[in-house]
């Protein structure tokens, strides 16, 4: 173990904290904590941390319940027993948390033990320490291997010894899940308290800052923002399809689509942050938002256009909230029988994942826009079944905790609810640089009209839809940076494009002749110049300015219209309409000079 507790009675950060070796705390708990502390306290509440799911849920609703009360020490318990403990000591410590030792725990004397895991061994210590088990999810929808045997068991249900204790109390959402868990447990009658759910209370309040959390993901107006959402175990969105993600930035164009992930901690806790990127690498190359499994899921939920989801809780909260759902993977063995959670899995439309994947998603899009639409108005009125005393959650809580410490609750108002954080992208993905464009060119009465979609080319693999370029159209072609990473794709490349701006027209057409020179197999070579709009050099010597009279000044767009015109055999001159996402805007070509060379015939 490295340094020790200092003078001050803190921990310092070098300390070494590997799992049961944490030092033990001295200060608000230990021999002699009077000596160090600031605020005396009356009452002791130690929170049991066991898994970073569990743990996340007690940070969420602690403090605000406990907000102004110095009467009130509050330290964590790291459990260290569970096959997803890794990452929970981290998050405690990010948080400023203290925590205690195991082993300390059992000696310590709380008031209160409050928890939202339910496999920690709390039967043996602490006889007379009443114990609140918070749900980590939502409601008790979800059988899952038992820790203590090999079967599966109830998720969210303490061991009956604790029960028949009358220690704990177990806190519901809904009343039905009173009468669920009795039925299944008789040991839990008259030991469940009712308080709502505070995850969906501030997912209520966060309605209203959909455009806030959009931006902070980085998604434009004209996307719409696909979240996928993965439980653990092989029957989740991940274990049936890991390749689901990258098969979705292959099938919808980017410019019309975002997508991001929300995985459940027990993944990155059983496999490590590692693998899980190493198993999305191309994925995240082509602009998949990650969104950390500890913060940021309930602000991308709010902000999402489609969720495409399994049995876990963000699927259910989804569709609470009234999101037009898919569902991407559902385990009926896992989702338990008569709760509302197996009855949305009954009337939820499936992703096939047999079939393309572009057509589903616009369908189930089409689905929630429809305000008349019968199965989104079922599957959010079964959402909101496991969800009782809407808006009072923390208020009830707050009035239990105070309640089991026999402490009168603070003077003012209850705690004020919050809507969730923006989400921070973890890995924030660049802009893909190496794309497929798809265009198509149409004649119509007011002139030409140019199409164009885009697919990253890094998951372009993934596609399983026939990819269509005939010489009359629609036409694909592959555009790339110049300065792109992964080498393959400039060699490949049909259009070359240079990113930073060329300061003059000279420099412009010395990087045009020297890029075409470089790369034999390139058609076109494009770069914009500083206060000149974009040059585009052909391998045949023309050259052609063009520029766009809106937004759609993207360097590698003006380039796909001028592919385009030069496969379908059009003048490289004159007004073109360009269609990109839900956006028009009129094209301008004009003939012009490459520095140094003759303009050859068009």
């Amino acid at each position: 173990m490295g340094a020790g507790t200092g003078v001050c009675g803190c921990v310092p950060a070098s300390a070494d904290t590997t799992h049961g070796l944490l030092p033990p705390l001295r200060v608000p708990v230990g021999e002699d904590p009077e000596r160090w502390q600031t605020f005396p306290g009356e009452r002791l509440v130690v929170a049991v941390a066991r898994t970073v799911t569990s743990t996340v849920r007690v940070l969420d609703v602690l403090r605000p319940v406990l907000r102004d009360d110095p009467r009130v020490h509050l330290v964590f318990a790291f459990d260290p027993t569970s096959a997803f403990n890794d990452g929970v000591h981290a998050l405690l410590r990010s948080v400023g948390a203290r925590v205690l030792p195991w082993h300390q725990f059992a000696r310590s004397d709380p008031h209160l033990i409050v928890t939202a895991t339910e496999n920690a061994d709390l039967t043996e210590a602490h006889h007379d320490c009443p114990v609140l088990v918070l749900p980590h999810g939502v409601g008790f929808h979800k059988v899952v291997p038992d820790s203590r045997s090999d079967r599966d068991r109830l998720a969210g249900v303490v061991p009956d010894a604790l029960l028949r204790s009358g220690r704990a109390r177990l806190a519901i959402s809904h009343p039905d899940q009173a009468a669920q868990l009795a039925a299944a447990h008789p040991a839990t009658a008259g030991r469940t308290l009712l308080v709502g759910d505070p995850c969906y209370d501030a997912l209520l309040d966060g309605r209203a800052l959909r455009a806030r959390y959009r931006r902070a993901l980085g998604v434009r107006d004209e996307q719409r923002l696909i979240m996928l959402s993965s439980t653990w175990r092989d029957h989740s969105v991940l274990g049936r399809d890991a390749a689901l993600p990258a098969r979705l930035l292959a099938e919808l164009p980017l410019d019309d689509y975002a997508v991001a992930l929300v995985t459940h901690p027990n993944i990155t806790s059983a496999h490590g942050g590692y693998a899980l990127r190493s198993h999305l690498d191309s994925a995240h190359d082509a602009g998949l938002l990650t969104i950390p499994p500890t913060a940021g899921w309930q602000a991308t939920l709010l902000a999402a256009d489609l969720l495409i989801g399994d049995h876990g809780s963000v699927t259910f909260y989804g569709a609470a909230l009234g999101t037009p759902l898919l569902l991407g993977a559902f385990s009926e063995d896992e989702a338990v029988a008569g709760t509302p959670m197996a009855e949305l899995g009954r009337i939820a439309p499936r992703l096939r994942p047999d079939a393309p994947l572009r057509p589903q998603v616009e369908r189930a899009l089409g689905l929630g826009r429809s305000a008349g639409d019968d199965a989104a108005e079922r599957l959010r009125k079964i959402g909101e079944s496991a969800f009782a005393a809407p808006g009072r959650a923390l208020e009830l809580l707050r009035t239990a905790v105070y309640d089991l410490l026999d402490l009168p609750e603070p003077v003012g108002s209850p705690p004020p609810r919050r809507a969730p954080e923006p989400p921070v992208p973890r890995d924030r993905p660049e802009p893909a640089t190496a794309c497929f464009v798809h265009t198509s060119l149409a004649e119509e009465p007011g002139g030409p009209r140019i199409s164009v979609e885009r697919v990253p080319a890094a998951v372009a693999a993934f596609s399983t839809v026939a990819q269509d370029d005939a010489p009359a159209g629609p036409f694909r072609h592959l555009s790339c940076a110049d300065d792109e990473w992964d080498r393959q794709w400039p060699e490949s490349a049909s259009a070359l494009i240079r990113r930073t701006p060329a300061g003059t027209a000279v420099s412009a057409d010395r990087w045009i002749d020297d890029t075409l020179a470089r790369y034999p197999g390139c058609l076109l070579a494009v770069t914009t110049v500083a206060g000149r709009g974009c040059r585009a050099g052909l391998r045949d010597g023309r050259t052609v300015e063009v520029s766009a009279t809106g937004l759609l000044a993207d360097t590698a767009v003006l380039a796909a219209v001028v592919y385009t015109c030069l496969r379908a055999r059009r003048p490289l001159e004159g007004f073109v309409t360009l269609t990109l996402a839900d956006r028009t805007e009129d094209v301008v070509l004009r003939p012009t000079r490459r520095t140094g060379r003759p303009q050859p015939p068009a």
